[in-house]
């Protein structure tokens, strides 16, 4: 669901542009105290989720390559803010979806620079609340287990796509840069993007499952899944003493990093070639409809970029061309957001009264 220049004019772009450096700046104060934790307790210790929440940006720019058919002629791919949001919170969410998408439009010229503050709040801000707030409401009346947190991320994830889908159609409805009739992009819009929001349910909860099955104290919509025991003294409902250390958890955290790293290398550096080569939901309606009349009056700014289009310049062979532009795109996602994320928590242990 990148959007390109030439689909939203410049004054509503400049506006989102405003609205998305707004949200980014309120995500790093509240990623602080996401990223800040160090109690067991807080299910995460802050010296593992920022290299967490690096790998997380980079396994999002990974599965993004990964276009999947959702009907005749049109893809989908994942747009990752509930996958991130439940992972390591929605406020580092939202910072993880932002630096992807940097990259993608800075290195890959995919999606618009001019659009990028437009892509920022559809895909990353929107994403994030919409499904976090219905996880975290699902997860309060449904039964507190793994299961139950599965199952709230496949509801949360496959809200998240349509909603940001009737996002967009607003933004358009605003400053679209032609004359399509806003319902017809609406009902467009919502269709496809309900099928590939069934994709991204499917993805976001097998990957919070194999987390959770993993390192559950790691994801942070799952803490305090277990409730604290209660004792009946006088007729009064008391804190139990706290247990004996429970066993350690299974692996550690430097192995689940080391292989969620590998596994973003490997999707994106080979499993990314047999990708669908359909257009994606925008793109199809963009087409169908006429939004992109316009597009092609604008030049992306980085086309001339030596990875543009997911490939890298030079390089003739297809395959080792997409292959390698994955590796150094998930690689530059990893060590950017990575360091993001180490000055964010590094800050919050720096000023702890401050926030």
């Amino acid at each position: 669901m990148h959007v390109p220049d030439g689909f939203i004019n410049a004054p509503v772009s400049a506006v989102a542009g405003v609205v998305a450096a707004g949200a980014v700046a309120v995500s790093l104060r509240g990623a602080r105290r996401e990223l800040g934790g160090t109690s067991r307790a807080e299910g995460h210790g802050g010296e593992r989720t920022a290299p967490l929440a690096g790998l997380v940006a980079a396994f999002v720019f990974a599965v993004q390559m990964l276009n999947f058919p959702v009907a005749a002629g049109t893809s989908g791919h994942l747009l990752g803010g509930a996958l991130a949001a439940i992972l390591v919170g929605p406020w580092t969410g939202v910072l993880c979806i932002s630096v992807v998408l940097l990259m993608q439009g800075v290195l890959f010229a995919d999606g618009g620079l001019t659009a990028l503050g437009v892509n920022i709040d559809v895909m990353g801000v929107v994403t994030v609340v919409v499904a976090y707030a219905l996880f975290r409401g699902l997860v309060l009346v449904l039964p507190r287990t793994r299961r139950s947190v599965t199952a709230a991320s496949f509801v949360a994830a496959l809200v998240s796509v349509p909603a940001a889908a009737v996002a967009f159609t607003l933004v358009y409805a605003v400053g679209g840069t032609t004359d399509v009739p806003v319902g017809k992009v609406l009902t467009a819009m919502v269709g496809v993007h309900v099928l590939i929001g069934i994709g991204e349910a499917v993805i976001t909860m097998l990957t919070v499952g194999a987390v959770l099955a993993v390192r559950p104290d790691l994801v942070y919509g799952a803490r305090g899944l277990t409730a604290p025991l209660k004792l009946r003294v006088d007729g009064e409902l008391v804190d139990a003493a706290p247990a004996a250390p429970a066993a350690p958890a299974q692996g550690s955290p430097k192995k689940l990093w080391i292989g969620g790293v590998v596994t973003a290398l490997v999707l994106a550096g080979f499993v990314s070639f047999y990708a669908s080569a359909s257009p994606d939901g925008l793109e199809k309606v963009a087409a169908d409809q006429g939004i992109d009349a316009k597009a092609e009056e604008y030049e992306h700014a980085t086309a001339d970029s030596p990875l543009a289009d997911y490939g890298v310049r030079g390089v003739d062979a297809e395959r080792l061309s997409g292959g390698l532009a994955g590796v150094i795109g998930v690689g530059t996602t990893l060590a950017v957001g990575t360091g993001v994320f180490l000055v964010v928590r590094r800050r919050r242990a720096a000023a702890p009264e401050s926030v």
